[in-house]
């Protein structure tokens, strides 16, 4: 990629902090990137950075690929062609972006965690998109929906109040506790 052969309103999507930090130094106007409670190093320093060089940032799998959604169980089963049964160890493309990378069944027990703790009830996927929108460093979520009613539910996201200190401090020790070591470095 050369620096001098790009225009101000171009833009690109990135795996990997890594890659969004350096995408940075070209003359970008905004970069997608997967961002969500079950991938937060994004916000340790990207979004920062993202606001100094004025680069916008769209966040894409807010939802960890419907795990962060709260209706999936161990029992859960995908179509045969489903990215989801078909992409977890990045068959067909990135494996990180599959349930933004995180071992299914992990990622349903930390899924579960959250609902219990936040106190969810069916409210675990806007809760989830109202936690990203709490980042000043976010332009826009691409939350994507197959029914009208998940449009009607992520629609709800703006409408719920900031997390409080509290819930902040209970998706991070979830975090911590399931999500962190699996996956934390390797996008």
């Amino acid at each position: 990629m050369k620096k001098e052969g790009l225009i101000k309103n171009y833009g690109v999507s990135v795996e990997k902090v890594e890659e969004g930090i350096k995408a940075l130094d070209y003359n970008i106007s905004s970069v997608e990137i997967i961002y969500n409670m079950f991938r937060l190093r994004p916000a340790d320093n990207f979004f920062k950075m993202a606001k100094e060089h004025d680069v916008g940032t769209i966040v894409r799998v807010p939802l960890a690929s419907g795990l962060l959604t709260g209706k999936y169980t161990l029992e859960t089963k995908f179509g045969k062609n489903d990215h989801r049964t078909t992409n977890r160890n990045g068959e067909e493309f990135d494996a990180g972006e599959t349930f933004s990378g995180v071992d299914y069944a992990t990622g349903v027990k930390a899924a579960q965690e959250l609902d219990k703790k936040l106190g969810a009830g069916n409210k675990l996927a806007p809760m989830a998109l109202r936690y990203i929108l709490m980042n000043n460093g976010v332009s826009t979520v691409i939350p994507g929906a197959s029914k009208p009613e998940q449009i009607e539910r992520n629609v709800t996201a703006a409408e719920l109040p900031p997390f409080t200190h509290e819930q902040m401090g209970i998706v991070r020790d979830i975090y911590d506790k399931y999500i962190k070591n699996p996956v934390q470095y390797k996008w």
